[in-house]
């Protein structure tokens, strides 16, 4: 792109005005032929290790029965998912070596003082994470107690082999203050070379694991425990057993990868964080519909299903109950396998590397499309009993959600938007992807290169959002918009 406004620029001072408008113009358009980045994971690697991680459930309705299942039986079927892929990577994909990674294990720069330095950053950032589930009453209550039965078991494992991977990564790191220094060296009262926006950024990264993780490791053992139980002979039954046992067995499996995603942010897997959103809308517009904070919006502003669902309405229909019901389950599919391309980078509101293949190939946002349609069907607002004036109102709160999710989808593009390889892929969706008219019919919503929205013309992107510390690459490896 720098080449062909170039070129424009050089052309403009040739030629006038005439010249320059169209030069503008043809400035604002991805070049032609432009190619979607290669996909950084590997679709199949993910499948195959869902394959071993769903053998496991298998071997836990048969044989583990004495497990616990909200605890011991998540991490078995956690570590069934995330040790194929890790081991798969490693040797087919090497993600070591990615630039992202900022790893070459060929230097030998080892330092023990620095590595001191960095596992007391890294002590401190588990510390305050503490400190915060300490702190605050919501998870004071029973439903983290499972979460907080595995912390309190691995915790002292995981400080401890800290010890060995900070300096391990320390000696191949081709930038080796990190955050982790940074806030360490600034405990220690050190300030030269020490980065407020770095320190800034791992409290960030901090702070979206600490929030979703609890919150989606719950949800999983509620996921796998209804899995565990369900008397599979319902499935021959209804219709009825089959959507339920299927809705609950693709949620499972979404689920399944999110957590994962948030405890495998490693480094030596280039799955780390490269950035943390910065703005406070980005936040905002992704918490708002993650509970403690649904429940105040939703039952506050944003109550668009208090109608009966789409069952009560084809109940008496079975034909249509059916087409209904199948319509929704292939959209949660559609979700779901956007899922599974992430492997172990799953993470909201952060930036762990660009996805561009399963349906990433198509659209950059396939999980918010099919969600977003799926509870248009599933709550059916405009079919409300009351009145037309009801259907409308829920109709335009749940429309209401949609934009939520609209303006959720552009501060994650405007965050990656620094990212080289996401502006291609941005580019690339923008020619190619299937909702690619949306941008020709209404330019406004075309890819807005650093900002929230597209103004029409070509501005380069913000600066890096971490000065001094390891940022993505051209080749950078994980998931868009996570």
């Amino acid at each position: 792109m720098k080449k062909i406004k170039n070129r424009s620029a050089g052309a403009n001072r040739s030629t006038g005005m005439a010249r320059n408008k169209s030069a503008n113009r043809a400035a604002a358009q991805p070049a032609a032929g432009v190619n979607c980045p290669a996909a950084p994971t590997s679709v199949w690697i993910n499948l195959f290790a869902l394959a071993v991680s769903l053998g496991a459930v298998i071997w836990l309705r048969e044989y583990g029965q004495h497990l616990a299942v909200k605890t011991q039986s998540l991490v078995v079927v956690a570590v069934a998912l995330a040790l194929p892929i890790i081991l798969l990577e490693w040797l087919f994909l090497k993600p070591y070596r990615n630039p992202s990674a900022g790893l070459d294990f060929r230097r030998k720069n080892h330092s023990l003082r620095r590595t001191a330095v960095k596992l007391l950053g890294f002590y401190l950032s588990v510390g305050t994470v503490a400190f915060v589930y300490w702190l605050f009453p919501e998870y004071h209550g029973s439903f983290y107690d499972n979460y907080f039965s595995v912390v309190r078991a691995v915790l002292p494992w995981w400080m401890l082999l800290a010890v060995p991977y900070f300096y391990l990564l320390d000696g191949a790191m081709t930038e080796p203050k990190d955050s982790y220094w940074q806030l360490g060296s600034w405990v220690l009262g050190q300030r030269k070379g020490v980065s407020g926006k770095a320190i800034g950024q791992l409290y960030l990264g901090w702070l979206v694991k600490l929030f979703f993780l609890p919150l989606m490791f719950v949800y999983l053992g509620n996921n796998l425990n209804t899995l565990l139980n369900f008397d599979l002979e319902r499935l021959f039954g209804s219709f009825k057993a089959v959507f339920d046992f299927t809705f609950n067995f693709l949620f499972y499996i979404d689920l399944l990868f999110v957590t994962v995603g948030y405890v495998c942010t490693l480094r030596l897997f280039d799955s780390h964080i490269r950035t943390a959103e910065p703005s406070f809308l980005g936040w905002g517009v992704a918490l708002i519909g993650y509970q403690p904070f649904w429940s105040l919006f939703s039952g506050t502003y944003l109550k668009y299903d208090d109608a009966p669902a789409w069952g009560y309405w084809f109940w008496d229909t079975p034909a249509m109950y059916g087409i209904w019901g199948t319509g929704i389950l292939l959209l949660i599919a559609i979700y779901v396998w956007a899922s599974i391309p992430f492997g172990i980078r799953f993470s909201n509101l952060t930036h762990r590397g660009i996805l561009t293949n399963g349906p990433y190939r198509f659209t950059k946002h396939p999980a918010y499309i099919s969600k977003n349609i799926s509870w248009w069907m599933i709550s059916m607002p405009f079919m409300v009993s009351a009145s037309g004036p009801e259907a409308l109102r829920h109709s335009l709160l749940l429309l209401m959600v949609n934009f939520i999710y609209f303006m959720r989808a552009r501060t994650e593009e405007r965050h990656l938007s620094w990212d080289p390889t996401y502006v291609s892929y941005a580019r690339y969706i923008e020619q190619r992807g299937t909702f690619a008219f949306l941008g020709r019919w209404f330019p406004v919503l075309r890819f807005g290169h650093g900002r929230l929205f597209n103004r029409g013309d070509d501005v380069a992107p913000p600066a890096p959002l971490v000065s001094g510390a390891s940022t993505a690459q051209p080749n950078a490896t994980g998931p868009a918009g996570a």
